[in-house]
């Protein structure tokens, strides 16, 4: 391209403050630098933790300006030095929690999917390389980065362990849910639980993560896929995807984990907290059945609040986890994982509700703050 090695003047959605609305300007990226990849983004989406970034909920999300976003599809525009997995023209997968492949961690097997380098870190807002952003507004002022990707903008530099390259053939815009959201909850159902057919799951938070949880669910073959949502519209949505039964908390006059002992003679075998929310995690975690049940925590939870859970109720044999990007080791594992969707053993088409220009993602960011979409795809 004839942009290669030349700073790229832009569109962008900055953040300024907590809470205000993405000021979509012009921005200047800088080419990539050593081990760096610089991606014309093509589509991107909202979810979660785009929101709890953009209220700034936490210390640690309250750098600004700064450029969010972390799900996207792209094609690579041009390579730093020393990258040799990726050239110009391959379609890509940005990802949050990246995989170096050399250190302690990434070596690890199965043991973890966390990278020593380029793990997920809320704090971190420069590249690796430097300690500099790659953003600058029309002022001159640099313009800080997000979840290793910073994906609402034309163009994005991202460390090279924080990038996938998926079949060419792969659709573009499906496969932004890669990203994180259906990555996510699929994988803690596939990969974290390994869940079996005939056993029984309860999902807490039918968004776009739990809904993706169940998806997984559904497709080892689980007997009963309970959802739990204070938002009955979600009892649509879930039984389109593979919930067997709904629990609305707000319609029922006992706590939600003694109804579903109830429901599964004791208690199912994993259940997943989407919602972020303590004392639903609680309740996930009671709902399990004892001597053998997990519960995995997948929502964000920005507050300080601590769990209220006494050291003792674990030996009755429950057990709780939580899942980073569904484990998933995301260079070596998602090329596969595009491939079994391309092939239709995962629904993706359930999970996009919506589709809006990037000049509207203002609109998109309400969408999901009114619970009316599970993923708005945006494109550029």
């Amino acid at each position: 391209m004839a942009s290669n090695g030349k700073v790229i003047t832009c569109r962008a959605a900055v953040a300024y403050g907590p809470g205000q609305p993405l000021v979509v300007e012009q921005v200047q990226v800088d080419p990539p630098q050593k081990m760096e990849v610089r991606i014309k983004i093509l589509f991107t989406s909202i979810c979660h933790t785009d929101l709890s970034a953009w209220k700034g909920e936490s210390e640690a999300q309250r750098a600004y300006p700064r450029i969010l976003g972390h799900e996207a599809s792209g094609v690579v525009e041009s390579v730093g030095e020393g990258v040799i997995d990726m050239k110009e023209g391959d379609h890509v997968v940005p990802i949050f929690n990246g995989e170096c492949g050399d250190c302690i961690y990434c070596k690890s097997s199965k043991k973890t999917n966390l990278c020593g380098k380029f793990r997920v870190n809320p704090f971190k807002s420069v590249m690796d390389s430097d300690g500099k952003c790659r953003f600058r507004n029309k002022d001159g002022i640099p313009i800080y980065h997000f979840l290793n990707t910073s994906t609402f903008s034309d163009y994005t530099v991202v460390d090279y362990a924080c990038l996938v390259k998926i079949d060419p053939h792969a659709p573009l815009d499906k496969m932004t849910l890669l990203s994180c959201g259906v990555s996510t909850g699929l994988g803690a159902a596939w990969n974290t639980a390994d869940v079996q057919t005939g056993e029984t799951v309860a999902v807490f938070g039918l968004g776009a993560v739990g809904l993706a949880v169940v998806e997984g669910a559904r497709t080892r073959g689980a007997s009963k896929i309970i959802g739990v949502d204070i938002n009955p519209e979600k009892r649509i949505k879930g039984e389109a995807i593979g919930i067997t039964d709904f629990i609305n908390p707000k319609e029922i006059d006992v706590p939600v984990y003694e109804k579903i002992r109830e429901m599964t003679e004791g208690g199912v075998h994993y259940s997943f907290e989407c919602a972020g929310n303590m004392e639903v995690l609680r309740e996930a975690f009671l709902c399990t059945h004892d001597g053998w049940g997990m519960a995995i925590v997948l929502g964000i939870h920005p507050t300080p609040t601590l769990l209220s859970l006494h050291p003792m109720e674990l030996f009755d044999g429950r057990r709780i986890v939580a899942s980073v990007f569904g484990d998933f080791k995301g260079k070596s594992q998602l090329p596969l994982f595009a491939k079994q969707c391309m092939a239709g053993v995962v629904k993706l088409d359930e999970f996009i509700t919506h589709r809006l220009p990037f000049e509207k993602i203002n609109e998109a960011i309400q969408l999901l703050l009114d619970g009316k979409s599970l993923r708005c795809l945006l494109h550029l």
